[in-house]
């Protein structure tokens, strides 16, 4: 038997962590293991209690989500431990930010409960959660701070030695990964199979260095490998 998905919620609002405890602990596949009111907490209780997500608000007083999932990423301990984001709107101005410090993902607290529990099984999988949506909200943000796309700043330095140390085709699995195609999706595009695109997505990463799929993305915009369009 596959053990429980554990989960730690992160949130200065009590009542949402109940609500989110009562929905967790309803799914036979998944458990709550810890709560945190701000982000020193939910560091703590990270480093206690090793969960396999952690629900995470980027504002909270004190101690902020955003500064928590950069402290969690850098414990080598803690390695194993995926962060999705909670924001008020999946649009969020510290989006960008969280996915540069570790988050494997962002999730609006508008989102319906079946999608949180998506969102849970999916970054404890491994994978990072980038839906359609979120895709196009971190792109827009991305072009409203002026950065990625250009390919001529900072970003695109720092990344072209790694770049050019990916194959064609993993460059290719690169672009639509930033373009929000799930695995099974750049699969069909690319008439292979979606074990084979694991694979490329998995030495992209480590010939980037990035933590996960989300951080791809934010690489590919960032060193200017795919440039938004404005619509």
């Amino acid at each position: 038997m596959t053990p429980a998905i554990k989960v730690l919620l992160a949130d200065d609002q009590a009542l949402l962590r109940s609500a989110f405890r009562v929905l967790v602990d309803s799914e036979p596949d998944m458990r709550v293991v810890g709560e945190a009111a701000d982000g020193a907490q939910a560091v703590e209780a990270a480093r206690a209690e090793r969960p396999d997500v952690v629900l995470m608000d980027i504002r909270m007083p004190g101690t902020d989500g955003l500064t928590a999932t950069r402290m969690i990423s850098a414990d080598p301990e803690l390695a194993d431990v995926r962060v999705v984001m909670l924001t008020t709107f999946e649009v969020d101005e510290y989006v960008v930010q969280s996915l540069r410090a570790g988050a494997s993902g962002f999730l609006g607290k508008g989102a319906e409960p079946d999608e949180l529990l998506n969102a849970i099984r999916i970054a404890a999988g491994g994978e990072a959660l980038l839906s359609p949506a979120a895709t196009k909200g971190l792109i827009a943000t991305f072009l409203a701070q002026g950065g990625g796309g250009a390919g001529e700043g900072p970003g695109a330095a720092a990344y072209a030695e790694r770049l050019a140390a990916l194959t064609t085709r993993e460059r290719e699995v690169l672009v639509l990964v930033a373009g929000g195609l799930s695995n099974d999706e750049i699969a069909e595009r690319l008439v292979v199979s979606p074990l084979t695109v694991k694979t490329h997505v998995n030495r992209a990463m480590a010939k980037l260095g990035a933590r996960d799929r989300a951080q791809l993305v934010v690489i590919a915009y960032e060193s200017g490998l795919v440039r938004p369009r404005v619509e």
